[in-house]
């Protein structure tokens, strides 16, 4: 099914990127106006900050709820600024749009569940307001689109996704990997919707927005979504993803916006292709090594010597020949899998030896 799709008609929706900018949670009143009035001074037009904010596990801080609501409203008046947040239920709808917010968006724990979003597309009838979608957590193309399409059932044609990754049981360089193939695939079927790209969530270390910022205006996205707080290390929530808005601001100033994206022919675009399989083995060499620690730990609950000669042989052999049939020399598949094994045998002799 293809969205019927409308202009999102933002404020300086002429020049890419579209930059959405704010702190994770909205803490205080003077913390949301503070932050909101110097990324104004930078000429950011679209303010954002969560007032509901679901969390992993209880007890932490969940957002100020309603009582946040008129500190946006104020960021609005005293700015010009529009004002956006996430909404997860139909109450977080009513309220939100109660209290003039421009612009909603729909988190990923919420994207990933039909039902959820089938009452905020019930919630949304009737109304005329842009909503970004973000990717669920897990890496389903089907799910996030399915997600889109029940808003858009609902009348609501301004829509966007905002890609922030998705995540990973292992150990990475990211906090939630990027996949690029899925937002690719996605604008391949839907080239009309405009897609946003969140560094913060993605990298989870403000370290990596500058890079992956630039690496989504290299494919082309028309948006950017950035957790921007006047003092991002007292943040109540997700500190170590946060900028300032004068960080923010440089790191913008060095962004390169290609007029087009660079094809599949370029050599640009294939180095892009080998960054994202190189992200793919470390995925699953990280995998691999947590079997590897379960096997260990087998091995030292049953009394089992942690060198097994004939599984490693085995295992030099087969993957030669693997290597031999897909055009890799057998030695050099061999000296992979030996280092491979030597890592494997260190991290089991760590867990025998706790």
């Amino acid at each position: 099914m293809e969205l019927e799709l409308k202009p999102l008609n933002l404020s300086n929706e002429d020049k890419r990127p579209i930059v959405i900018a704010g702190p994770c949670s909205a803490e205080t009143e003077e913390q949301v106006m503070t932050t909101a009035t110097q990324l104004a001074a930078k000429g950011c037009k679209i303010f954002r900050a969560g007032v509901w904010k679901p969390r992993t596990k209880p007890g932490g801080f969940e957002g100020n709820g309603e009582k946040a609501l008129p500190w946006m409203k104020a960021v609005k008046e005293q700015t010009g600024m529009l004002i956006s947040t996430e909404v997860a239920t139909p109450e977080h709808v009513e309220m939100a749009l109660k209290y003039g917010i421009d612009i909603l968006w729909v988190g990923a724990r919420t994207s990933a569940n039909p039902f959820a979003m089938q009452s905020l597309a019930d919630a949304l009838k009737g109304v005329d307001v842009p909503v970004l979608v973000k990717n669920p957590v897990n890496p389903d193309l089907e799910l996030w689109i399915g997600a889109m399409e029940r808003i858009n059932q609902a009348g609501i044609k301004r829509m966007g996704a905002i890609h922030r990754g998705f995540s990973s049981y292992d150990k990475k360089i990211y906090r939630n990997l990027p996949m690029w193939q899925i937002p690719i695939e996605l604008h391949r079927r839907m080239p009309e919707l405009p897609i946003f790209c969140d560094p913060s969530h993605i990298g989870g270390s403000r370290e990596l927005i500058a890079p992956l910022c630039q690496q989504a205006m290299d494919l082309g996205f028309d948006g950017l979504i950035v957790e921007s707080h006047c003092e991002p290390d007292k943040a109540w929530s997700d500190a170590k993803q946060q900028v300032t808005p004068d960080v923010l601001d440089y790191i913008l100033s060095l962004i390169v916006v290609r007029d087009e994206t660079v094809t599949t022919e370029g050599i640009g675009q294939l180095r892009k292709q080998i960054d994202e399989i190189d992200n793919q083995l470390m995925d699953l060499l990280a995998k691999r090594m947590r079997v590897c620690r379960e096997i260990g730990q087998y091995k030292k609950e049953h009394n089992m010597t942690i060198l097994q000669s004939a599984r490693y042989s085995e295992i030099l052999e087969k993957r030669g020949a693997q290597g031999a049939l897909c055009g890799m020399g057998s030695d050099f598949v061999a000296k992979v899998f030996e280092n491979i094994h030597e890592e494997s045998v260190k991290q089991q002799l760590e867990i025998i030896n706790k």
